[in-house]
């Protein structure tokens, strides 16, 4: 791994493309490569082993494109096989979760409320999560299966979406929740969506500008942050329909964007 190399970042779908734009953000002269893994979205309600065994495929083929650094841009994967993958690559992995730690210390009511996929809120690793951050305030936690789904589709505020997202959004109001946790990364593009069902006084909390903060100070740390002025390049690849998620790429990222057939 040199500091020249690419950034590698992966999500089930599209969904990473919320953190990857932070990241981009944050590190404007990182060359960054993005793994859709398109042809076997949601994660969110697979197996373990199946969650596991992708992610461990993807990670794998970043590397052997010469990333020298990883970003698991999902929330269920990180959840699952996280502590898997930095067993097996020997590269910094900069990985998702909830943002259970700073909705607490926001909250005034004492109530937050946590969107994510079955896998992320049954996971041993969002208890211990829970267990750390949220004792003393009421979490109240919902599923949202068929979310993803919408936004793989390129439906962020069409009708089937919007009733997707009140009946997920009614409970935590009606509980009192005056900060939400979008737990995964395909939440923030309906994010708009959300607040308005929510309604007036509550904070939307995404963690992917925190993601892009610990993903560079762990490349200072490593010696691997890339110098120089000149703009770093972006390369997407997907698993599943390069058309579909070249569409879609022109509305989250910018016209144009180039997609490659990855077979990892």
């Amino acid at each position: 791994m040199t500091a020249a190399d690419p950034i590698g970042v992966f999500d089930s779908g599209v969904g990473g493309i919320s953190v990857l734009r932070e990241i981009r953000r944050a590190l404007p002269a990182e060359d960054l490569i993005y793994f859709a893994d398109s042809g076997h979205a949601p994660y969110g309600d697979r197996p373990e082993s199946f969650i596991g065994d992708r992610a461990a495929a993807v990670v794998d083929f970043l590397v052997r494109g010469g990333a020298k650094a990883i970003v698991v841009a999902c929330n269920t994967v990180t959840g699952v096989a996280v502590e898997t993958l930095r067993a097996r690559f020997a590269l910094p992995i900069v990985a998702m979760e909830p943002a259970v730690k700073p909705a607490a210390a926001m909250t005034k009511r004492g109530v937050i409320g946590v969107l994510a996929t079955s896998r992320t809120l049954a996971g041993e690793r969002f208890a211990r999560l829970l267990s750390k951050h949220a004792a003393g305030v009421d979490v109240v936690l919902q599923s949202c299966a068929g979310l993803v789904e919408q936004v793989e589709r390129g439906d962020f505020d069409g009708p089937e979406t919007r009733r997707l997202v009140e009946r997920f959004v009614s409970p935590l109001r009606d509980r009192g929740a005056d900060v939400i946790v979008l737990g995964c990364t395909h939440y923030p593009f309906v994010s708009a969506l959300i607040a308005e069902v929510a309604g007036p006084g509550v904070t939307i909390v995404d963690p992917a500008e925190a993601v892009a903060r610990e993903l560079t100070r762990r490349l200072r740390v490593e010696g691997l942050t890339r110098g120089g002025t000149a703009p770093g390049r972006e390369r997407f690849v997907t698993s599943g329909s390069i058309e579909d998620v070249r569409i879609l790429l022109g509305r989250l990222w910018e016209d144009g964007v180039q997609v490659e057939a990855g077979a990892a």
